[in-house]
């Protein structure tokens, strides 16, 4: 537990600055709402006649002017790149960083295995992101009150679900790719959040990028989906699971036989 902790303590200030900022921009896009809600319907015509960029952002499935579609276009867009971003990077430094900073020698010399150091490693990292997801959904619960609209409770739920796996994945692969890297990773980490992104804009906009929808965790989190069928693909969400569990089983093969440069 002690290498859990210092996980934890040591990357207190980017999980709170990360967490607040993203909470604080759902807060206010909330809080937008009842100003915009009036000239809602000319706004919401307008969106769902903009072609390609009203499919890529699922506006033509989803009502603009009603509260759950305003809160999963606007704040789900939020979510997804804020927190995907914040779970790349807790990924992506994870092992390399002992490499990058020279603390490895003084980690690996005390009496713990590297197979203890990958799962503490992990569990600081999944834990922090469960943290911020939780307050993040009671900010956002709390913000549907305070504006006086109903909250869509299983919507709600499945969709924060969905955002909560994505993030979990894109953590997951990221800290897989952590353990093949010696410097810092922090470009890659963001770019492979970045990509996964935009391969899931293109899947929306061209029927013949259908594929992509196996490769992105963008798919099974698109809110449109999720709103207009109250339902999350569970195929796409277990697929997801399964390339999460791929990358950490190859940093633990990986991290456990690595020449270690101290």
């Amino acid at each position: 537990m002690t290498l859990f902790l210092h996980e934890i303590k040591q990357n207190r200030l980017s999980f709170l600055i990360w967490t607040f900022s993203i909470a604080l921009m759902l807060l206010i896009c909330m809080m937008m709402f009842p100003e915009m809600n009036t000239g809602m319907e000319d706004m919401n015509n307008m969106f769902s006649n903009m072609g390609s960029f009203t499919q890529a952002f699922g506006m033509d499935r989803l009502n603009f002017g009603d509260v759950m579609g305003f809160y999963a276009i606007e704040c789900g867009n939020i979510l997804s790149i804020g927190g995907g971003f914040f779970a790349a990077l807790l990924g992506i430094n994870a092992l390399a960083k002992e490499e990058k900073e020279r603390t490895a020698e003084f980690l690996l010399t005390h009496p713990v295995r590297r197979r203890t150091v990958i799962f503490q490693k992990l569990a600081a990292i999944l834990f922090e992101l469960l943290l911020m997801n939780v307050f993040i959904m009671a900010v956002s619960a709390a913000s549907f009150a305070f504006i006086g609209e109903e909250l869509a409770i299983r919507e709600f739920l499945l969709l924060h679900g969905a955002y909560t796996v994505l993030q979990l994945e894109i953590a997951c692969i990221c800290f897989g790719i952590s353990a093949f890297i010696r410097r810092s990773g922090v470009g890659v980490g963001l770019g492979l959040a970045a990509l996964l992104y935009f391969l899931n804009l293109f899947k929306n906009i061209s029927s013949q990028a259908e594929f992509l929808k196996y490769i992105t965790p963008f798919a099974y989190a698109e809110a449109a989906d999720i709103i207009s069928e109250s339902a999350i693909d569970m195929y796409l969400l277990a697929l997801g699971l399964i390339y999460a569990a791929v990358a950490v089983g190859a940093a633990f093969l990986k991290y456990t036989r690595k020449d270690i440069t101290a």
